[in-house]
């Protein structure tokens, strides 16, 4: 629940950055209003500013090829170094390991629920597709577990906001594709999630489901306008994962996996690497106490890392136009 402060003096609209795809705005109008229940403000104190991201624009080749997930958040971070915009919203499973010097996201939103779900024009479930059936997706971790589960598929690039991969689904291009669960709750499409794949199965990326607040490290307001929105559950749980991917240098070039969920008091982090082509897999599980949240996931990352081939992620396999 959102504690109401008194009335900031907000006396000019606070600019509130996002990227332009439905869900990045549902999210920016998301946290506008948390913003405007906290603290008694009007809409017209806020401004939702949409900037076009190098990810965003290119939308024909792997992000791999065109310098990673920081292309999410890179122009929107640039403007909130140089002053265009107060405040920043942004997915945890689409920012670098390291944040830009001078900005901090010290504000999570509650979580929302960080499954995938399966979707296909014509079947259930990933085991039921037809032998060498063609799979859509863009995200390295959902191809290395598919292929992993299912090695005869061909996987063919599938980029774009969630209405645009919906799109591509119907049009064929692929028999089957894969979507947050959060997402679909966002957009209030959650009629879509027919097949919500359970993290026993399929461990979902490192902080899916979850947004943070950033802002200029020195901003004031920003940081008195942000507080009472935090969520500590959802600051520990991603303390955990992100240490365990900033351990293992992940990318969006690299297949890793990672889930932190309460259990009673005890934090359970569940966490797994695989090879590029799916033919490798090594997985992690630990419980401890949420203090030590960041120290779990550097330890599980690091037990991965003395596991791990000194070539386990060099494997390729060659993926469809």
């Amino acid at each position: 629940m959102i504690r109401s402060l008194p009335m900031p003096d907000v006396t000019v609209p606070l600019k509130i950055g996002t990227r332009g795809s439905p869900l990045a705005v549902a999210q920016a109008v998301e946290t506008r209003n948390l913003l405007m229940a906290a603290h008694g403000l009007p809409e017209d104190r806020f401004e939702i500013v949409v900037i076009s991201t190098t990810a965003d624009r290119v939308q024909d080749r792997a992000l791999k090829e065109i310098g990673g997930k920081g292309l999410f958040t890179k122009e929107i971070e640039e403007a909130l170094l140089a002053g265009a915009i107060d405040l920043a919203v942004h997915c945890v499973k689409d920012m670098a390991v390291e944040e830009p010097a001078g900005l901090i996201s010290d504000c999570h939103l509650e979580r929302e629920d960080p499954r995938d779900v399966f979707l296909s024009t014509g079947w259930a479930t990933l085991a039921d597709l037809p032998e060498g059936a063609v799979l859509g997706t863009s995200s390295m971790r959902r191809r290395a577990q598919a292929l992993h589960l299912r090695p005869d598929l061909q996987v063919v690039n599938f980029r774009g906001n969630v209405q645009t991969r919906l799109r591509k689904l119907g049009e064929g291009v692929a028999a089957a594709t894969f979507l947050a669960l959060a997402g679909l709750n966002r957009l209030g499409m959650r009629e879509h999630a027919k097949t919500i794949i359970s993290a026993d199965e399929m461990l979902p990326a490192v902080g899916q489901g979850a947004l943070v607040i950033q802002r200029r490290r020195e901003d004031a307001l920003a940081e008195t306008l942000t507080a009472p929105l935090h969520h500590r559950t959802t600051e520990v749980q991603i303390a955990c994962e992100r240490t365990f991917l900033a351990t293992l240098e992940g990318s969006c070039e690299t297949p890793i996996a990672g889930l932190a969920e309460f259990e009673g008091d005890l934090l359970r982090f569940r966490g797994e690497i695989l090879t590029p082509d799916g033919s490798g897999r090594l997985t992690v599980e630990t419980r401890g106490a949420p203090a030590d949240a960041a120290e779990m996931g550097e330890a599980m990352a690091r037990d991965l890392l003395s596991r791990a081939p000194a070539d386990f992620f060099d494997w390729r396999r060659p993926v469809q136009a």
